[in-house]
């Protein structure tokens, strides 16, 4: 894991629904962990951009439903700011499934993906065609 480039707000709580942008059969999943978060007793766990989590996949194809996986979040509809000042969203929240070192089950990435998750885990960057 490289340095984060700047701190993202933390938009996504636990049990919060996600679109799966990659092609790995899972269409929406849930979050269920947020990983290596050290957190405040009596806090839920949030996750933002670039952050590893643990999702349990809701919507998809029979053999990846009712799994855990763990995921990227390669997207966030809160708003948050970069290090140059300027803001960045996006439409919706999404994600892609990975292993425990980041490298990307699927082999393609549907979408944008963020530059601070792309700066973070370098095989999403190497999978994305477009990084914003």
């Amino acid at each position: 894991m490289k340095g984060i480039s700047s701190k993202v707000t933390k938009a996504l709580p636990t049990q919060a629904k996600l679109d799966c942008a990659d092609n790995t059969g899972a269409k929406v999943v849930q979050l269920i962990n947020v990983l290596k978060k050290g957190g405040v007793a009596g806090r839920y766990p949030a996750a933002g951009v670039g952050d590893m989590i643990r999702v349990t996949v809701r919507r998809g194809t029979p053999e990846t439903r009712r799994q855990i996986f763990t995921a990227v979040i390669i997207r966030q509809s809160r708003p948050f700011r970069r290090v140059d000042g300027t803001w960045a969203r996006f439409e919706d929240n999404a994600c892609v499934l990975t292993n425990e070192r980041g490298d990307v089950q699927g082999s393609d990435i549907k979408g944008p993906v963020s530059r601070e998750a792309a700066e973070r885990w370098p095989r999403i960057a190497a999978t994305a065609k477009q990084i914003v």
